[in-house]
């Protein structure tokens, strides 16, 4: 299948710069060294649970994982010039390092050696382009199209082929569609039959199905297909489990990305016209994102993560609670919108130490 005609989204300077394993290699050893012995680690231990058959996939994933990370650092990370504080390496560290652990350690007998490896790549794949401006396919984001083309570009340069290891392909493109999230309101007919509308509200993921449907009437007698749809739901709750993380973290999370959505916009945050979006995404953007818009879209996801959303649901409502209350109680005691990410974080604080 191809999803996204590279064309649309072609290389860019970052790839260049970046085209290999060996570049991207030693980019991680001048700037995070200890991610090379852990990406190898992973790498081993891929090899210990699961055996030599799956020996040259694991080596092939480790430097696809190193070219990833790579140019998400130099990027729209730490060690380039446009650096975007949600999404950036960190991000896909998070994922691969702390969530993916917890998935697996919970529900680990329903991924094989396969499944690891692509659940492991999307981690690291998901967010690579930022600034897309073109289109993308249908209900998929410019960003997350622009993501799918450069990974096949990584898969390649890693040594994988399309046709041999078209269930790496297939489910790392469906995985990396479904991230796309929509934080519009609901469509006023919410029970359109359309992948476009129905996918309104939140991720892209539960509504794959209908728009495989329409793509590739087939697909439903594909075993591998199914299972890249089963596992793309799985990569969903892995990118939205920022809701089940400790509360301080959580709320952590919810700063970053109230940063750069102001750097996006192109607003200071020291300037006054801050105050209200910032104020605005971490009451209403908050409590729509935590309460409304996320959903858990798997049976893995959600017993991995379910219990630690619901013990944030309690915090969470306190801290929108308290944060509106401030500043109906004294409208103008934030000045800028740093401000008022500093009394968000001091009310973070505050409601987690009661806890």
């Amino acid at each position: 299948m191809d999803i996204d005609p590279a064309s649309r989204h072609p290389a860019d300077a970052i790839e260049g710069e970046l085209p290999d394993g060996d570049a991207a290699a030693a980019l991680l050893l001048s700037r995070r060294p200890e991610l090379v012995p852990w990406i190898l680690q992973w790498q081993r231990e891929l090899i210990e649970t699961f055996g030599e058959p799956l020996r040259q996939d694991a080596a092939r994933s480790a430097v696809a994982l190193s070219i990833a990370l790579a140019r998400m650092g130099l990027r729209h990370g730490s060690w380039g010039e446009d650096f975007h504080a949600y999404h950036n390496e960190n991000h896909a560290l998070e994922l691969m390092d702390g969530r993916l652990g917890q998935l697996v350690s919970t529900a680990g007998e329903a991924f094989d050696g396969r499944d690891r490896i692509a659940l492991m790549l999307f981690c690291a794949c998901h967010d690579l382009r930022q600034r897309e401006d073109g289109e993308g396919d249908g209900p998929v984001g410019p960003n997350e199209a622009a993501s799918m083309a450069e990974s096949r570009r990584i898969l390649a340069a890693a040594g994988f082929d399309p046709q041999r290891d078209a269930w790496l392909y297939g489910t790392l493109e469906l995985a990396i569609a479904g991230s796309t999230f929509d934080a519009r309101p609901l469509p006023p007919d919410s029970r359109s039959n359309t992948a476009e509308l129905a996918a309104r509200g939140g991720a892209l993921a539960p509504h794959l199905a209908q728009w495989l449907d329409a793509r590739e009437p087939q697909w439903r007698s594909d075993a591998v297909r199914q299972h890249a749809l089963a596992l793309a739901q799985v990569a969903s709750d892995l990118d939205t489990a920022n809701v089940a993380e400790p509360m301080l973290e959580l709320a952590a999370s919810s700063i970053r990305l109230c940063e750069e959505r102001e750097m996006r916009a192109g607003r200071s945050l020291d300037d006054a016209q801050s105050v209200a979006p910032c104020f605005a995404f971490l009451t209403e953007g908050q409590e729509r994102y935590f309460f409304e818009l996320h959903r858990f879209c798997s049976e893995p996801g959600r017993l991995a993560f379910a219990e630690g959303k619901a013990a944030n649901a309690a915090p969470m409502r306190a801290l929108l609670d308290a944060l509106r209350a401030d500043f109906a109680r004294d409208p103008g005691q934030c000045q800028c919108g740093l401000d008022v990410i500093r009394h968000f974080a001091r009310l973070a604080l505050r409601v987690s130490e009661c806890e």
